[in-house]
């Protein structure tokens, strides 16, 4: 059993500033999860005991004992039922998605000698066998079949994939066409008073009594905005008419006088309709007097 003493010690080693915890893959197989399986406790509990399915990824780093950017945890493997052993690897908000197959790990004293399997996973929200995949990737090292060990506690890696500078902007590129799209797509409806819009008599058969009557009013009060600014527009052209044929005239009246006299016409009658007598009683020999006579010659 640890001391107190012991306990001190090791939480001060694990908070000393410059301290990182990067095993390699034979310390994580050979030396971590071996010892967690036989029931062998170490000095410092750097690892903890969490069932991870039970927690969306973006949870654990704040769930696990020590890590920066890569968190470590001993996981309980699951059996999904009905499906052929096959672990259960389903979240709230997700499930792992398994890529390729298991990478065989060796010793570097000796290549020959299997001490664990790794698989890898990549998490995809929603479900499956559809998903939007994300960067969270999970290595899962577990001992080998031919261990006489105990295999139901797994060892996981957490970490979060690094994406490059090209990927990102094929990323923003994508949204930006994906955007464009639905602007082209979907444009904006003009407004009433710029465009009217009237159905057609088959149309209007087709209606609901209600809807009938709503476009009704609708085409009535169209009409009634539209009747008033017509007949602006035209008294507007008859008084520019107006004023340009009053400026233009050179037609200048007489000083002193505001209007012409009204033009004389001799007066009808029913005699005059005659042509011999029209003749003879035209204005001309209504004048000819003897008195004009001699002024004539």
């Amino acid at each position: 059993m640890a001391t107190m003493e012991d306990m001190n010690n090791m939480s001060g080693e694990i908070t000393l500033p410059g301290f990182r915890f990067h095993p390699t893959e034979e310390e994580l197989l050979d030396f971590y999860l071996k010892n967690m399986v036989v029931g062998k406790k170490l000095r410092y509990d750097v690892i903890g005991f969490l069932n991870i399915y039970q927690h969306d990824p973006w949870d654990l780093p704040g769930l696990a004992k020590v890590g920066e950017r890569e968190w470590y945890f001993f996981v309980p493997r699951d059996k999904k039922h009905g499906s052929g052993g096959r672990p259960n690897r389903t979240t709230e908000k997700g499930f792992w998605k398994a890529t390729g197959s298991d990478r065989k790990i060796v010793t570097l004293s000796d290549p020959k000698r299997i001490i664990g399997l790794r698989k890898t996973l990549v998490f995809y929200q929603g479900r499956a066998p559809r998903g939007c995949k994300t960067d969270w990737v999970m290595n899962e090292y577990r001992l080998p079949d031919n261990c006489k060990l105990p295999k139901e506690i797994v060892l996981c890696k957490i970490y979060r994939k690094a994406t490059s500078l090209k990927v990102l902007e094929q990323r923003a590129a994508l949204e930006e066409e994906r955007e464009m799209k639905q602007m082209v797509g979907s444009p904006a409806s003009p407004s009433s008073t710029d465009t009217m819009s009237f159905s057609s008599p088959q149309e209007e058969q087709n209606m609901p009594l209600p809807l009938l009557q709503h476009v009704l009013k609708k085409e009535s009060e169209t009409e009634d905005m539209v009747v008033p600014k017509q007949e602006k527009i035209t008294n507007q052209l008859v008084l520019k008419d107006t004023n340009k044929s009053t400026c233009g005239t050179s037609l200048q009246m007489p000083f002193g006088k505001e209007k012409l006299p009204d033009l004389q016409l001799p007066m009808l009658s029913d005699w005059t309709q005659d042509t011999f007598w029209a003749q003879l009683n035209s204005p001309w020999l209504q004048n000819f007097t003897p008195t004009n006579i001699l002024n004539f010659y």
